[in-house]
Order: structure tokens, then C-alpha cells, then sequence
């Protein structure tokens, strides 16, 4: 493949999301204030957090009544019981914990701290508002490529992306929780190296790669620009999903058994959680 020109711009204007905003009309009238125009081959690139506002994921820490198993690991880890209960409440298992760390497998599979429970540019400080990952991201994802290609008549890939930690390397990374339009992992195995060496094991998380990417674009602060179009992406316009990257327990050797904690009880006791 010919190497390309790759080219991340933040898209401009875009508001503080809220409940049941219309997240591919704020794209349309960002793209606008950018001055820019969809092309085929564009990707477009979500931050997570806009996407559950959207959905209104959004918890009040007070509305959520810890189980004794929540309290219990939230003394073990330091953190707040409610907290540590709308993580168990995301989680189909704990994996690891310490102090101050808590990993589980999100009930979407990912495998990461906290069940991805995010507290901060949620609200205003003293607020106590959790955001929970937004619901089947990959459909998430096609639904507003159908959106996009509708208004504009362009088909485009989309990309949603979290912050990940990793077992073996320091620091957090953008990471591929949803995909439409573009393959999440490209298999090299069969082909051809430069002197002709067939490769055995290249597999490439090319969603996982632009996402990083497109992160730093974002920022993880208070940059405010939560939408990047990537043009230039040397991808196969394929369906694929974030579920390719996930790898398979029976083979990680990084996670291991699951610890001895049981998530199956009782559903989690929440009043009304959404705000």
C-alpha cells in the first residue's frame, strides 16, 4: 500500500452536549464552522464521553445505594461504595484490584479500569455525576454514519474512542470502543514482508491506531474538541467492529483468571439513577 498523508482536525463550535442532543446535526453545523465539506474516505472520530451525554448515561452519585459486596471492595480499593457499585453494576467481572486500581471486564467486553465510569468534564465540581460508557457502541456508530450519509450523501466510516490504560505499558491511550465503516483489525499474516518473508502473526489494531491519534487531537482536558475528521486513512471500507479487538480470555496472558469476586446478585439498587 502507498503510504498517505493522514490529517486530524478538530472540528469547531461543537456545545456542551446534553441528554437527547442531536449529535449528527452539532456535527453538521461544526463541520460547517471549520469549513469543511465530507468526503468519501473521511473518518470521523467521536470522543466517548459526548455520546453518553447524548444518550444521558449520566448518574447521580446519590441516587445509587451501594451493595454490601460494593462496600466491602470499595474499602479494599479506597474508593467511593456508590462508585464502586455502578462499576459492578457495568461489569461482568472483576479482574484485578489494589488499592486505588480497580479492573473488570465491561459487560461489553472491554477489559478496563473503573468500567470506563468517568467523573471528570461531567459536570460542575461538587456535582458527584458519574458517566457510564454509552450503550452498544458499534451500533452507535452506524446509526450515525446512516445519519451522515443521509444529510450529506456521503458515506463515511465513524469511530468512537475511550481512554485505555494497558497491562504493560504506562500512561492511557485512545482506544476504539465502536466502529462503523472501517475494519477494527487488519490481518497481515500471508503476506510479504519487504525481502519476501511471509508474515505469521502481523495483525494490526488499525481502529486502535487512529483512535491514539485522533486523541491527542482531542486532548484530555479542557480542549473542547470532542469531534476530529481524519482524512487521508489508508483503511478498507469494511463493517468491522470494536468486538475483533477485544482479545479472548482463554488467550490473554495479561488478565488471567478473573479474581474470586462474584458479580452475580441481585440488581444493583439504583432509585432513579439518570439525571
Amino acid at each position: 500500500m502507498t503510504p498517505t498523508c493522514l490529517t486530524l482536525t478538530p472540528l469547531m463550535g461543537v456545545p456542551r452536549v446534553q441528554a437527547d442532543d442531536n449529535l449528527a446535526d452539532i456535527t453538521l453545523r461544526a463541520l460547517s464552522a471549520t469549513a469543511l465539506e465530507l468526503r468519501t474516505g473521511d473518518v470521523l472520530v467521536y470522543a466517548q464521553k459526548i455520546v453518553s451525554k447524548a444518550q444521558g448515561r449520566t448518574v447521580r452519585l446519590d441516587t445509587v445505594e451501594p451493595s454490601a459486596q460494593a462496600v466491602t471492595l470499595a474499602a479494599e480499593v479506597g474508593k467511593d461504595p456508590r462508585l464502586v457499585e455502578l462499576i459492578l453494576s457495568e461489569s461482568s467481572a472483576v479482574v484485578r484490584h489494589r488499592p486505588g486500581v480497580l479492573i473488570v471486564a465491561h459487560r461489553l467486553g472491554f477489559v478496563m479500569a473503573n468500567a470506563g465510569i468517568d467523573m471528570s468534564n461531567v459536570g460542575s465540581t461538587g456535582d458527584d455525576l458519574a458517566l457510564l460508557l454509552p450503550e452498544n457502541p458499534d451500533a452507535w456508530c452506524a446509526q450515525m454514519r446512516s445519519a451522515l450519509q443521509e444529510s450529506t450523501g456521503v458515506d463515511v466510516a465513524v469511530l468512537m474512542i475511550d481512554s485505555f490504560g494497558r497491562a504493560w505499558r504506562n500512561g492511557t491511550v485512545g482506544t476504539a470502543i465502536g466502529i462503523s465503516g472501517m475494519a477494527g483489525l487488519v490481518d497481515l499474516r500471508g503476506r510479504s514482508d519487504l525481502f519476501g518473508r511471509t508474515l505469521k502473526d502481523s495483525e494490526v489494531g488499525v481502529a486502535d491506531e487512529l483512535a491514539a491519534a485522533a486523541s491527542m487531537v482531542m486532548g484530555q482536558a479542557d480542549e473542547a474538541a470532542p469531534i476530529v475528521l481524519a482524512r487521508g486513512v489508508p483503511y478498507e471500507r469494511t463493517n468491522g467492529s470494536a468486538r475483533d479487538l477485544i482479545r479472548s480470555a482463554s488467550v490473554d496472558m495479561f488478565r488471567g483468571q478473573p479474581e474470586g469476586v462474584s458479580l452475580a446478585r441481585s440488581v444493583h439498587a439504583l432509585k432513579d439513577a439518570r439525571s
